[in-house]
């Protein structure tokens, strides 16, 4: 008889049990919280990834996106520099004294409700900025393009996009040969 009592109590607890876990699951469907214009702006951490040829490096930078604009406070400019200045030790010299460089990339955002983004396209302008190599300063502008457009992610708020160093002119000149600096932003996330 105990046996028998021990047998229903266990029955009706799994059924319980089973019965509470299938309401749950009917709870969890997700609604997405829908993007706004407004959403893209913020400070971002985010993983850059630097690629030229078969050369890359990754490395965690931040920045900072406005109205219309994102500003790089200290815009990575390690692969220039060593693009330029072909002596890895100069090279390592002029990045030491070189300081912070700030960048701002214009864009224009429109706003996708179907698929919960905001799309970014880009115009960037010249990078300019000098160094000091052997003594004598060199002003460096280099042209950047933007391919394709960002995108501001509604699901995980992250923003994520990229562009190339296109060309290098050094003192008015055109640097050559050179190959393209490509700039990937494949995540970042809002602080």
């Amino acid at each position: 008889m105990k046996k028998l009592i021990v047998l229903r109590s266990l029955m009706i607890a799994m059924f319980a049990f089973l019965g509470i876990s299938m309401i749950s699951c009917e709870i969890d469907k997700y609604e997405p919280v829908p993007v706004k214009q407004d959403d893209v702006k913020g400070n971002y951490k985010a993983r850059l990834v630097t690629s030229q040829g078969n050369k890359f490096n990754e490395k965690i930078i931040e920045f900072a996106a406005k109205d219309t604009i994102i500003t790089f406070k200290d815009f990575p400019v390690r692969e220039i520099v060593k693009t330029v200045v072909a002596d890895p030790v100069k090279a390592d010299t002029v990045l030491a004294h070189i300081g912070k460089i700030e960048y701002k990339l214009d864009y224009q955002s429109k706003l996708n409700i179907d698929q919960n983004i905001i799309e970014l396209t880009f115009q960037p302008k010249v990078l300019g900025f000098q160094m000091t190599v052997d003594g004598t300063a060199k002003n460096i502008v280099v042209k950047l393009k933007a391919n394709q457009k960002g995108f501001f992610v509604g699901y995980d708020s992250s923003l994520r996009f990229g562009f190339e160093a296109e060309k290098i002119n050094i003192d008015g000149v055109e640097f050559s040969p050179y190959q393209t600096i490509k700039y990937d932003i494949p995540i970042s996330v809002k602080n």
